[in-house]
């Protein structure tokens, strides 16, 4: 299994035989080294309804004929859009054809404007992705929460997505804390140095954490799991 990242919160999962994208956002995105008319994804994970989450999805999955993961609310407003949904909600796991996916908790809002209106798009989430026995954890938008400890203690990570911009999430020294409360094999920062309120050092944050347990990743840099 291939894992990389590509700006903001963009991850792309490849097995054998899939492409998962989680939250691609792809145009708009200075940041990404993807072009939509690059990635041919067979799902779509989302880990809530903001626009610079959602991206892409809509145009992908139709070209594509991907399914879409989120929660319900998101699903269902997918739906309306011709887009093939799966809605789940936090704490539910459901397998599919590539692996296993459990959403998680996240403290965050969700929602987006529609003809000069906030949508809701349910509960935030984040994403647990366990594929042939190697579990990779997108935290999705979250401020610090304890039971990150009950998360890395129940479902061992190998490599986790973790938000560092502060502002509208964790900061690098509540980040650290996530990645000490996880203790996962690898954290990569995400979520930083999209937007001016974002702009932060990821290696700073590598700096907080246990010696060798953070990479920081480039656009379109990968590891394999």
């Amino acid at each position: 299994m291939k894992v990389s990242y590509h700006g903001h919160s963009v991850v792309k999962i490849e097995t054998d035989k899939h492409q998962i994208l989680i939250d691609p956002f792809i145009t708009g995105n200075e940041l990404t080294d993807l072009k939509v008319e690059d990635v041919s994804p067979d799902f779509i994970l989302l880990t809530h309804g903001h626009s610079d989450h959602v991206g892409d999805t809509v145009e992908l999955a139709k070209k594509h004929d991907a399914l879409v993961i989120c929660n319900f609310e998101m699903s269902t407003y997918l739906g309306w859009k011709g887009v093939k949904t799966h809605g789940m909600s936090i704490g539910g796991a459901y397998d599919f054809d590539f692996g296993r996916v459990k959403l998680t908790q996240a403290f965050h809002g969700t929602g987006f404007e529609e003809n000069g209106q906030i949508i809701y798009g349910g509960m935030p989430a984040g994403i647990l992705v366990t594929i042939d026995g190697k579990t990779v954890f997108h935290a999705g938008d979250t401020g610090l929460f304890s039971d990150m400890k009950l998360i890395g203690d129940r479902h061992p990570i190998d490599l986790a997505f973790i938000p560092i911009g502060d502002n509208f999430t964790m900061g690098p020294e509540d980040a650290a804390l996530a990645v000490e409360f996880l203790h996962p094999k690898l954290a990569v920062p995400i979520h930083y140095d999209t937007f001016p309120p974002i702009k932060q050092d990821p290696h700073h944050f590598a700096s907080l954490c246990e010696e060798g347990v953070v990479k920081v990743m480039a656009p379109g840099d990968s590891v394999d799991l």
